[in-house]
């Protein structure tokens, strides 16, 4: 494979100068036992609320980040909000545009090539150092890699395996990659991407990814047990319909029929995947996130 590419020559590693410090528990029981004052805290308190989220010392690896209005990037970029240095990848090069933009560094790498997830991990380490967050993210179709959409009767065998590379064996490979070293080091967080498909509804022409889906979950909290001891959390998040770049028109307007009347927005995702990388998020592990306004609790 060729080595991933840097996205830029100067990178600005500014970010990673504050080092993360860590929290003790009676510094977080001076944050819970807040005085009443009218439900407001004070600002000193709400700065180290702040604090104890901060990822601030943390390097973060977000894959399929490529497109500027999907799902990764918007984690990528909430991620570098909070502190933490960021990588990114895709298998194109509009992965470096995207690493520019938000003072990130990027890589290209097809993830469902064994080597080409070594080579990722020798990358990302040799230029920020050891991995402290995986955001699982790609897999998800787009507009120049559709979803398989076919009856199982008329699903050859070759689209199953096409669709289960790309959305579960990558996140199997880039986990694999970067868990051992976070448990040995006793932290690390770990976000995968699934989809509403596949976990809660399933959609006609669609058993491919929905398998896929409903394995990421799965991978999900096996992985969870085995690091359960190390410091080191294993959720996933699972977007119902959400505006991208790759959204089509008739997703948009099932998107209307949710209780909210319209479909989520990458950052409302981002948010929600960035909540599990928390540092004070520690308890929670082995779980799935639907984030899809509710539309699947309607019969």
């Amino acid at each position: 494979m060729s080595e991933p590419r840097l996205s830029s020559d100067s990178f600005d590693s500014s970010f990673d100068s504050t080092a993360y410090a860590s929290t003790g528990g009676e510094n977080l029981a001076e944050v819970i036992d807040l005085p009443s004052n009218g439900g407001q805290a004070p600002r000193a308190s709400r700065g180290r609320l702040q604090e104890l989220d901060s990822l601030a010392g943390k390097i973060a690896l977000v894959t399929g980040a490529g497109s500027p209005d999907g799902i990764g990037f918007a984690i990528a970029t909430r991620l570098r909000l909070a502190g933490a240095a960021v990588a990114i990848v895709s298998t194109t090069k509009r992965i470096h545009e995207r690493a520019e933009e938000i003072d990130a560094i990027g890589f290209v790498a097809d993830l469902s090539d064994e080597a080409e997830v070594g080579g990722l991990a020798d990358a990302v380490g040799d230029a920020l150092g050891e991995v402290d967050i995986l955001v699982n993210n790609a897999g998800l179709t787009s507009k120049s890699d559709p979803a398989v959409v076919k009856p199982v009767a008329q699903l050859s065998y070759s689209d199953w395996q096409s669709e289960l590379t790309r959305n579960l064996d990558t996140a199997f490979l880039v986990s694999r990659a970067f868990v051992q070293s976070m448990a040995e080091r006793g932290w690390g967080r770990i976000v995968n991407v699934a989809a509403t498909t596949g976990v809660v509804t399933a959609v006609p022409a669609e058993a491919a990814y929905a398998a896929a889906k409903a394995g990421v979950t799965g991978l999900t909290k096996a992985l969870a047990t085995e690091v359960v001891a190390d410091g080191v959390t294993v959720n996933a998040i699972a977007p119902g319909l959400i505006r991208t770049g790759s959204s089509t028109v008739p997703e948009l307007q099932k998107g209307l029929d949710g209780p909210l009347g319209r479909p989520g927005t990458p950052a409302e995702v981002a948010a929600a995947a960035v909540f599990f990388c928390a540092p004070s998020a520690s308890y929670v592990t082995g779980q799935t996130l639907v984030v899809d306004g509710g539309k699947s609790l309607r019969a």
